[in-house]
């Protein structure tokens, strides 16, 4: 540890749990621990007011840790014309940046064209990005020849190939950057408590005025009083307002939408640059990108009719992930390549027309009910500053918190903020911990590696500093070897647990999590079958 960077906070699950029982009224209860419900709780820390935060599962559990991997502007909303949008996100894209320089860092992109119209048509709409982006752009969008594109990314078919563009756009790691977010929300004295599930709301005189929850540990039942309840529960959102059993026939808030990613070897995509194909054969935009060593292919916008703790990637969508990536690659990647795959949902502000799911606006909504209950809905990682901020103000603006600062999360760094040692694009190591690297190094087992980069120091870290009270938080969540190598997590199971459970006196669920490692590893033959595709190597 440096003189100039402080000691992590101790995050003792006997001592959150005592605070969560203490009689104490706060300004703020915020339910939900994904990126917007941990913004909601750092933004209202940081204006001074007294905040609680719950979440049922782990935070990040959802998804808010299956995303692309891309803090962006949004180019495909380039040409859905919704530029405020783009502004927005571009401006926060570059506060994130800066904010979180070990977990978030510049990633340049290339655009292949292998029509004779590809080139101009997207280069004028990436020349427009940077336009937008203004004083926020991370680098010049260039115009690439047959030679120049093939130099800067390795990997891309050549056949037909006329050139291409690159352009800038940004990367990060979405788990590691929630675990952040927790953690500055408690420097600056919040209290977060993840495995605490939000079973009911507290009424006084026809007004919300708090949250019953309940350990999942231990089954103990806790009141929390506060003057505001923020609903931040990403896809469960409505769930939370059925909480009230008033709210039973309202309309859903959300519509879902699955996007779904596989993880395969460096070797198909070598190099430090990521792979843009604006339009797929169903119109989306697909990414190939280094990440922690590997390759991470996606999306897809499937529409889902409700949702889902583990959503998973249907057979469908593996193969038209692969196969449009093989359209664009050297080498084609096929399904005894994939070493993981997995999916999340985006939760999507239901519009008042019908329209296809990529179509859907990723903008966000926040809605204060008459009885005082806060949603906020919709929005993308990428703007989940400016939702919180909407929040609180939204909150300040129905009378629901009183006496609060302003927003300052502008300007306000997050825990172990400092350049990392290597780029996300590297393979798992200490980059991620920024300028807490030192204090994992002083931990028994920092020489230890255990496998995938990760070492029992790291382990203990999550268990002591990081919320982190099972396998799957640690392998999952603190480290990402789930969301890398589903294999290799499994055989690292049993002693990630073992070192927990010295760590926490508690068991830590080995056996599931290698149950659940086992379904990144295959995945449903359609959307109503219980038929699974697997592969083996």
């Amino acid at each position: 540890m440096t003189a100039s960077t402080p000691a992590p906070l101790r995050t003792d699950r006997a001592g959150l749990l005592a605070r969560l029982a203490e009689p104490r009224h706060y300004d703020v209860a915020v339910i939900g621990g994904g990126a917007t419900g941990l913004g909601v709780a750092l933004d209202a820390a940081t204006r001074g007011l007294r905040v609680v935060l719950v979440e049922a599962h782990d935070f990040a559990k959802g998804t808010s840790s299956r995303a692309t991997k891309l803090v962006h502007g949004g180019v495909r909303y380039l040409e859905q014309r919704n530029f405020p949008l783009v502004r927005e996100a571009l401006r926060e894209r570059q506060i994130l940046l800066r904010n979180a320089p070990h977990l978030a860092q510049p990633l340049p992109f290339v655009v292949p064209a292998y029509r004779f119209w590809e080139r101009p048509y997207y280069g004028t709409g990436l020349v427009l990005y940077d336009v937008l982006a203004g004083k926020a752009g991370l680098g010049r969008t260039r115009w690439l020849d047959t030679r120049a594109i093939t130099a800067r990314q390795p990997g891309l078919r050549t056949q037909g190939l006329r050139g291409g563009i690159e352009y800038w756009d940004g990367q990060f790691d979405d788990a590691r950057l929630a675990i952040a977010l927790a953690r500055t929300a408690a420097c600056a004295g919040a209290l977060l408590v993840n495995h605490c599930a939000a079973v009911g709301l507290i009424r006084e005189q026809g007004r919300v005025a708090g949250v019953r929850c309940e350990d999942r540990e231990t089954g103990r039942a806790y009141a929390v009083r506060a003057a505001c309840v923020v609903n931040a529960a990403g896809i469960w959102v409505d769930a939370v307002r059925r909480l009230d059993a008033r709210v039973e026939a309202a309309q859903d808030t959300l519509l879902f939408s699955q996007g779904a990613h596989v993880v395969v070897s460096r070797d198909f995509l070598p190099g430090d640059r990521a792979l843009l194909v604006p339009r797929t054969r169903d119109g989306r935009v697909l990414f190939a990108l280094p990440w922690m060593g590997r390759t991470l292919i996606g999306t897809t916008d499937t529409p889902r009719p409700h949702q889902e703790l583990e959503p998973r990637p249907l057979a469908e969508e593996v193969d038209f992930l692969l196969g449009e990536a093989g359209r664009y690659l050297a080498r084609a990647p096929g399904a005894a390549d994939v070493s993981s795959a997995w999916a999340g949902l985006r939760p999507l502000v239901r519009p008042a027309g019908h329209a296809s799911t990529k179509d859907v606006s990723r903008e966000h909504v926040v809605r204060v009910d008459s009885d005082g209950l806060v949603t906020v809905a919709g929005g993308k990682w990428t703007t989940y500053r400016a939702m919180a901020q909407d929040t609180l103000d939204a909150c300040l603006d129905a009378g629901l918190v009183q006496s609060a600062g302003p927003c300052v999360t502008a300007d306000h760094p997050l825990v172990g903020a400092a350049p990392g040692r290597h780029s996300i694009g590297d393979a798992p190591g200490l980059w991620g911990y920024g300028g807490e690297g030192d204090a994992v190094l002083a931990l028994p087992g920092a020489g230890r590696e255990l496998g995938g980069g990760l070492t029992e120091a790291m382990v203990r870290f999550a268990a002591r500093h990081e919320y982190a009270r099972t396998v799957e938080d640690v392998l999952a969540r603190r480290s990402r070897l789930l969301f890398l190598d589903a294999r290799l997590a499994r055989e690292l199971a049993g002693e990630v647990g073992r070192l927990l459970a010295e760590e926490t006196g508690a068991e830590a669920g080995a056996g599931a999590f290698r149950e659940l490692a086992d379904s990144y590893l295959r995945w449903p033959a359609d959307a109503s079958s219980s038929g699974t595709t697997s592969f083996s190597r």
